[in-house]
């Protein structure tokens, strides 16, 4: 079933909802799921709405003429996105295989609906996982190439499952809010390289892992999710590290797919996801 995604940011301002549901309904859309938010700090107000493209004679080109003076008067950003128009998703992957193989099973198995054109990497390591789904494997170690084959498939998103190589200023500037990391770590906590390693050291009772985009500032990047596992002075180092792998493909399994879903608005630092 196609659905329509409407996704929208806007000053917070009275009278949006209504004004937004009455030009849908006059185009004969359906909506079949609705999330808004306001914002009471920023005074900024957030919507996701789908809109069936089945059940109703709903025309997107129509509906966006129509929607115009709508958005121009509320100053709105906004994009209606064909829900069964596949998003491009380029892996990134080093040596460690948990969260290519998660992503790789998931995709296969249509848990993620997307487009997977190729996989970078920077070791030769993980091509025999890749190879049986018939995916181009490519292995390179300079990012000017890397560059290269970001701009040849235009990517939506660009998923770092473990790829542990600090990505480019330039190209986390050239490709902000596509460039999606799992960290092993419940962040802020633990920034950084081995991060299993300090949490063993400081004691936690628990470990987690964290799936951001990304930017300059290392790790500081805008959070989508989140998860834990508790541990106990009994784990060794090795343990954290095995407990932690299967937080870590699940959260960025899991922030994927809200990103391939229209589902994370970013604001600045934040992000507001709507599940």
């Amino acid at each position: 079933m196609t659905n329509y995604r409407l996704i929208i940011t806007c000053p917070d301002a009275l009278g949006i909802v209504a004004q937004v549901s009455q030009v849908i309904a006059t185009q004969q859309g359906w909506i079949v799921e609705a999330n808004h938010y306001s914002d009471h700090d920023t005074k900024k107000f957030f919507m996701r709405y789908e809109i069936s493209g089945s059940d109703a004679p709903f025309n997107p080109d129509s509906f966006r003429s129509s929607f115009a003076p709508v958005a121009d008067r509320f100053d709105m950003q906004w994009s209606l996105l064909d829900s069964q128009v596949r998003k491009k998703m380029i892996i990134m992957a080093s040596k460690t295989s948990h969260c290519l193989a998660d992503l790789l099973y998931r995709h296969h198995s249509g848990d993620l609906f997307c487009e997977i054109p190729c996989v970078i990497s920077n070791h030769p390591d993980l091509e025999k996982i890749v190879q049986p789904y018939g995916i181009p494997y490519h292995v390179i170690k300079d990012f000017t190439e890397v560059e290269k084959l970001w701009e040849q498939y235009q990517p939506d998103c660009i998923a770092l499952a473990r790829f542990m190589q600090i990505i480019p200023d330039t190209l986390c500037d050239k490709y902000i809010g596509k460039v999606i990391n799992i960290h092993h770590s419940f962040l802020p906590s633990f920034i950084g390289a081995n991060p299993y390693h300090q949490a063993h050291t400081r004691g936690v009772k628990l470990i987690g892992a964290t799936c951001h985009y990304v930017t300059q500032q290392l790790d500081e990047g805008p959070i989508i999710d989140q998860d834990v596992v508790r541990v106990s002075h009994k784990e060794t180092r090795e343990d954290m590290v095995r407990l932690g792998k299967d937080v870590e493909k699940t959260v960025l399994s899991r922030g994927l797919r809200y990103h391939l879903e229209d589902r994370v608005l970013i604001d600045k630092q934040k992000t507001i996801v709507f599940l």
